[in-house]
């Protein structure tokens, strides 16, 4: 899509954080924010490098005027130190950003609850839930230290609401997610801070699909066959519209929950899931 034609310029003037914005996610809410208007630090671990350049320079093509406020950062979401260091680096201008996509994630293996590594489910836990939270909450002491208003989204998923098979662990730390969304949104309601979630379902084309069918594919399990093509669409009639979602569809209801169209709703948790529950 051309999102300089497409996305009304809600954002000029603010600055907007992505975390996880190497991702397919990211990427696609780092520029719709960067089309609306946004000044956008673009954010992953150290290790992203290539891909999270390719985001930076996606969001300057579509933002030209804005491309010198537009920057990356890498750090650790799990780490709060690093979290405020690599912030207060930008500068005056983009060091209390305004807007935050909570987005930074680890999907962990695909295993039987029986089988599933304690060490991974940590780790999943640590990065989707501590690592969640410390973000949303650099961020909100950022809003609080300058009397400032924000909004906040956090990415769960289905897996979050309904569980996931063969993902006890994921599942887990999205539900984690909502139920931390549902709280902040109370807490740092009196402060001007919106906090919503999105839980999308299945969404592709692309790696994450790609990577989703082929895993549960892997798991002996009685709710997914063997092969990869038989998974895909045993995926897909899971769904009542019968397809999977796309990444402008989830990025057009980050964006949204972001914007001043949005302004009465906090403690929210959209699911983009095309009917499935």
């Amino acid at each position: 899509m051309s999102y300089g034609d497409e996305v009304n310029e809600f954002a000029t003037g603010r600055v907007a954080l992505v975390t996880g914005a190497a991702g397919d996610i990211g990427r696609a809410v780092a520029l719709r924010l960067a089309a609306a208007g946004a000044s956008v630090i673009l954010a992953d671990l150290p290790t992203a490098g290539e891909r999270l350049d390719e985001s930076h320079g996606l969001c300057v093509e579509v933002s030209p005027a804005a491309g010198s406020t537009m920057t990356t950062v890498v750090f650790d979401v799990t780490d709060a130190h690093a979290v405020e260091s690599a912030i207060a680096r930008l500068g005056p201008d983009l060091a209390t950003p305004d807007l935050l996509f909570n987005n930074a994630g680890y999907q962990g293996e695909f295993a039987n609850t029986l089988d599933m590594s304690l060490d991974d489910v940590s780790r999943v836990l640590e990065v989707n839930v501590t690592g969640v939270f410390t973000v949303l909450q650099v961020f909100a002491r950022g809003l609080q230290r300058r009397g400032r208003p924000g909004a906040v989204v956090n990415t769960a998923s289905m897996a979050g609401v309904s569980g996931a098979p063969n993902m006890a662990g994921y599942s887990a730390s999205k539900a984690a997610v909502i139920a931390l969304t549902k709280s902040a949104a109370k807490d740092l309601a009196p402060f001007g801070v919106r906090v919503n979630a999105i839980s999308p379902a299945f969404i592709g084309p692309g790696a994450m699909w790609d990577n989703q069918v082929h895993r549960q594919a892997e798991v002996p399990s009685i709710y997914y066959a063997d092969t990869d093509a038989a998974v895909a669409q045993q995926m897909i009639d899971q769904i009542p519209l019968r397809r999977y979602g796309s990444l402008d569809e989830v990025a057009a209801t980050v964006t949204f929950l972001l914007s001043d169209d949005a302004s009465y709703l906090t403690g929210v948790n959209i699911e983009v899931s095309g009917g499935a529950a």
